[in-house]
């Protein structure tokens, strides 16, 4: 017999929140069925509308707080539009550590079944503000003016902004400047609905220790009008700036960055360093966009490795080289491994840049160019994997349990996947020996995880 749902759309009611999604809304219970609520915290009652049902839980709108939690805080007056992705700015940013960790236990055990298994307190920062090193903005017309900003949530509305409250000033200065200089020289918005206009994005991105500037226009047309006016505006407004990029994409897709990229003024990088490591930064390199906690993950991946200076380590979804580059420094030999082939060139650059030998890097599919290496000869004493969010290919994982390193340290952007690849891991002969979680990116959900694995 199939139990009917508790509760209607347009219902009111009153509930308790008892815990939050892993996007940040709040849960309520209503005979035991589930109500997301977004901007409710755990410990808080209130009344909420119903406003959606599905066959499993329901979304709600929270109309009133009858009792706050001790962890709420008032959201910055310049931030009310919650955009950006900043689900938990509502939240003190003690409470934001706490639902982290938690977050990290919970999902090891339920998942992972590791319910044993030392989970450190998050590595918080001490300014939780203004870190992103990057921002890409879209833009819109508005009454005449140009727009940039980020999206309303679940739309394509643009909410134009000045500030955001997580970017780096000079980052918010430079899409400001730019913004203001293309409106005024007349350059009209992209238009995805009619796919005309011209101007698409705004990137800017900044080497927080290096003082180093990029701007990239993206547009849909081959041209950037005014160009050389463009220039001399940013140029004169930005001293810092030392990178002037205009990417073409004249595509209908959801995709920011198109194939074509020029350099319209100064140099193709910029630089910055994390810790001792210098690193070139291109209009479409990845670089972590929180280089100060990426130091604290990447300290943390080093002494899990524990090396002496003659192992082999193995980097899998290596990147532009950040871990491989750090680790290099301490161990005999190191070897990288990523699929995109742009980013391996910049690796190679980068241990160039940092004088650094004893690196070498190959692209290609880790789960295709490891096991070459392991037939080879090449045997990891530690082996480091930074997967994308899917987490680790399962053609990979066997390999790793074939291989048998006595250590792999694992570093992930997504708990569920990580549970799910340390299960495997450890099925496998592998011990979940800690986990230390870092908060790579305060005000929003997300949680990295570093986590130190030993041969049985």
């Amino acid at each position: 017999m199939t139990k009917s749902i508790p509760v209607r759309k347009n219902d009111y009611i009153d509930v308790r929140f008892e815990d939050l999604t892993h996007d940040g809304a709040g849960v309520a219970k209503v005979e035991g069925f589930p109500v997301f609520v977004s901007g409710a915290l755990p410990e808080e009652s209130g009344k909420i509308k119903i406003i959606k049902t599905q066959k499993n839980y329901a979304i709600g709108k929270l109309i009133e707080i009858n009792e706050k939690s001790p962890y709420r805080v008032d959201i910055p007056a310049r931030d009310k539009h919650k955009y950006g992705g900043c689900q938990l700015q509502h939240m003190s940013y003690e409470g934001q550590l706490k639902y982290k960790e938690n977050q990290v236990r919970q999902v090891l055990a339920r998942i992972g079944k590791l319910e044993d298994v030392v989970v450190h307190p998050v590595l918080g920062m001490g300014e939780p503000w203004h870190y992103r090193n990057k921002a890409q903005v879209p833009v819109g017309e508005k009454d005449g003016k140009l727009i940039a900003g980020f999206f309303k949530p679940r739309s394509h509305e643009i909410v134009d902004t000045d500030e955001s409250l997580i970017q780096l000033p000079e980052v918010n200065e430079a899409i400001n400047v730019v913004k203001e200089t293309c409106s005024r020289l007349g350059i009209e918005a992209y238009d995805e609905q009619t796919h005309k206009g011209v101007l698409r994005h705004i990137m800017a991105r900044y080497g927080k220790q290096t003082g180093e500037l990029m701007v990239v226009l993206i547009t849909r047309t081959l041209e950037l009008p005014h160009k050389n006016k463009i220039t001399e505006e940013i140029t004169a407004r930005l001293p810092k700036v030392k990178s002037i990029v205009h990417n073409v994409n004249s595509m209908r897709t959801n995709v920011i960055m198109g194939p074509q990229t020029t350099v319209i003024w100064g140099n193709e990088f910029i630089y910055d360093f994390i810790g001792d490591v210098k690193f070139a930064i291109s209009a479409m390199s990845f670089y972590q966009v929180n280089p100060d906690q990426t130091k604290v993950l990447y300290e943390k991946a080093l002494e899990y490795a524990g090396l002496t200076g003659g192992e082999t380590v193995i980097d899998a979804y290596c990147g532009i080289g950040t871990i491989s580059l750090f680790l290099a420094q301490k161990a005999g030999r190191v070897f990288g491994v990523e699929v995109v082939p742009q980013a391996i060139e910049d690796a190679k650059r980068n241990a160039e840049l940092n004088g650094i030998s004893n690196a070498e890097f190959e692209a290609g599919e880790a789960e295709v160019v490891i096991p070459k290496w392991y037939k080879d000869g090449n045997r990891a004493d530690v082996l480091v994997v930074d997967p994308p969010r899917k987490g680790c290919d399962e053609a990979l994982l066997q390999t790793i349990i074939d291989m048998k390193p006595a250590k792999v340290v694992y570093v992930s952007c997504n708990p569920g996947t990580l549970a799910r690849d340390l299960r495997i891991l450890e099925d496998g002969g592998y011990k979940t020996v800690e986990v230390q979680p870092v908060d790579m990116f305060p005000q929003t959900t997300h949680v990295e995880c570093c986590v130190l694995l030993k041969l049985r």
